[in-house]
């Protein structure tokens, strides 16, 4: 893919955007983290004054103390595994382009925690980048997550006399090299463990009052997976869906994913290996959540193997699909 650029090339700076993670495995910093991300209203939409009440009466004091032990559970020595692989990509991204001849600067920001978006983007125009593209690290559009993004960046450029120009991926589930990507992984892991008795995808919940309102996340979720399966030659029964992480009494996005491995068992599938397409690196809800927590309730239950199928992280596959995004994004400037 050609491009037709501009404006010389150190002006051009691309910005990987994941969803953050603690400076470190500590109570302190857990609570820090986790009031920026609870109190964006994109996460939880709740009237303000009732829901800092309970964020700060409730949430932070007694979850802070659980989540900093899980934290400490996964944690790497090089640092937060979600930070160290994003890191991972960010390098190799730039690798890449820079083999392709477009030596442009790529940099990573996250909406919640450091490095922020905002001080991503200052960093970047003082050394004269004036044209950015955005890459949120998300497949699936959601409202929560791409958007919370989208709506940091127009809280920046507010704040600007001269403004950037900025593209922004949207979404990118639907995209071949995304799906080459994501089967090429699960064939990679068959290679080496055989195949389950079926593959679970799991994905990160929402209400499902956001669905009602217009995300149309649980559609790219499921989109997803009936891509896979046909990718993969299986069929809608071996290939399920399910949703993770819910917090609160409000329904979220269903089935979830704790309750389907207390039934699969009975219903003859003890050999399960599950997978994880939402996210574009692995983090506490992949590495402790669904790889130990829920391996523990399938196996409780009467299953005999669960594998997890790592995500794609600095994949030679995933840093390839970041590359055509960027190009893409890139044309006609």
């Amino acid at each position: 893919m050609t491009t037709n650029l501009t404006l010389p090339l150190q002006r051009y700076a691309v910005v990987l955007v994941n969803l953050g993670t603690p400076d470190e495995p500590t109570v302190p910093a857990i609570q820090r983290y986790l009031k920026q991300f609870l109190s964006d209203k994109r996460v939880v939409d709740y009237p303000a004054i009732l829901w800092q009440c309970i964020l700060r009466g409730i949430i932070l004091p007694f979850r802070g103390r659980r989540v900093a032990k899980l934290y400490q559970s996964i944690w790497w020595e090089q640092g937060s595994p979600l930070r160290v692989i994003t890191e991972r990509q960010t390098k190799a991204l730039g690798n890449a382009m820079l083999m392709g001849g477009l030596p442009v600067q790529v940099r990573y920001a996250m909406t919640y925690g450091n490095p922020s978006i905002a001080s991503v983007l200052d960093g970047l125009r003082a050394q004269g980048v004036e044209r950015f593209v955005v890459l949120p690290l998300y497949p699936q559009y959601s409202a929560t997550t791409t958007a919370a993004i989208s709506d940091q960046i127009g809280s920046y450029l507010q704040q600007q006399r001269d403004l950037p120009e900025i593209r922004m991926q949207k979404h990118y589930h639907h995209l071949l090299a995304y799906r080459s990507a994501l089967a090429g992984s699960v064939r990679a892991h068959w290679a080496k463990q055989g195949q389950a008795d079926a593959l679970l995808l799991s994905f990160h919940g929402i209400p499902e009052r956001f669905v009602r309102l217009g995300d149309p996340y649980e559609r790219h979720c499921r989109e997803t997976a009936a891509n896979l399966a046909t990718d993969l030659g299986l069929t809608s029964e071996q290939v399920l869906v399910s949703f993770q992480s819910r917090v609160g009494k409000e329904q979220w996005l269903q089935p979830y994913t704790d309750q389907l491995l207390e039934k699969l068992p009975g219903q003859g599938i003890k050999k399960l290996q599950v997978l994880c397409p939402a996210f574009s690196a692995d983090c506490l809800e992949t590495l402790e959540e669904i790889a130990v927590e829920n391996c523990e309730v399938f196996l409780h239950a009467g299953g005999e193997d669960y594998q997890y199928i790592k995500a794609l992280n600095d994949s030679p596959c995933h840093i390839q699909l970041f590359r055509q995004l960027v190009l893409q994004q890139l044309q006609g400037w």
